[in-house]
């Protein structure tokens, strides 16, 4: 009965829900981006390196999502440029553990790479999905492994929205303060060459406080108004991230 209930509470970020956005996209009413002194000096990398639609994406959910989540991003990639065998979803477990299931997104992106031949991958991350990918990025050492982190209405330093779940360690993790959350924000919060860039909104609801997302040394983007589940129906945003990865 009390996961039942963590369910229903967190029903925003249920699997089905995107599936059905897919033919009722809801677009932003706009949004303005607060470019960190980062970007700057990681143009020189990003010239010498230039990247292509060919680059691999792996999507990773939020809390109780599964990849189903990603069907209207997927679509934009594809009108973007991308074949379906570059775009990946990594499934984890919402209630077990992050630290584990930031191990099982390593092992997701040593796949991808064999698979693909590529030397990098991009991801692409929503609500808890940005614990998962700041742990393996950081903590893993993965951002050798990834050329662009795109991070979408992300519990990058947690949200007090968790404190209704508490019983499940992810949710204790993605509470602000949590000794998970310290361990990913202290120091260098945009490690190595990659590239990192946020997309965050007031009206998001579930992200609390909504600022939450924003990373020091990334390309933050407070979008006008977006729901958090809305972001990923979001065709405007959604566009502005495959541009983002294919720059």
């Amino acid at each position: 009965m009390r996961r039942r209930s963590a369910r229903r509470l967190f029903g925003v970020l249920a699997a089905g829900t995107v599936a059905f956005t897919l033919f009722t996209s809801a677009p932003t009413a706009g949004a303005t981006a607060s470019v960190s002194t980062a970007s700057v000096t990681q143009s020189a990398h990003e010239d010498a390196q230039p990247l292509s639609t060919r680059t691999p994406v792996v999507f990773v959910h939020g809390y109780t999502g599964n990849a189903s989540n990603w069907v209207t991003a997927m679509s934009v990639f594809r009108l973007n440029g991308w074949s379906s065998s570059d775009l990946f979803a990594y499934e984890y477990d919402s209630y077990g553990n992050n630290v584990t299931n930031a191990q099982g997104l390593a092992a997701f992106v040593n796949g991808v790479k064999a698979r693909t031949g590529a030397s990098k991958v991009a991801i692409v991350n929503h609500s808890m999905g940005g614990l998962v990918s700041q742990y393996y990025l950081k903590v893993l050492g993965g951002n050798t492994s990834v050329s662009h982190l795109a991070s979408i209405a992300g519990a990058n330093h947690g949200t007090t929205y968790a404190g209704a779940c508490l019983i499940y360690t992810t949710c204790q993790q993605m509470y602000p303060g949590s000794s998970f959350i310290a361990q990913i924000s202290s120091g260098d919060e945009t490690p190595g060459a990659t590239r990192y860039a946020t997309w965050y909104s007031a009206c998001d609801g579930i992200i609390i406080p909504y600022t939450s997302t924003r990373l020091d040394g990334a390309t933050n983007n407070n979008v006008v108004c977006q729901t958090h589940i809305g972001f990923l129906a979001d065709t405007v945003v959604l566009g502005q991230i495959a541009r983002f990865i294919a720059s």
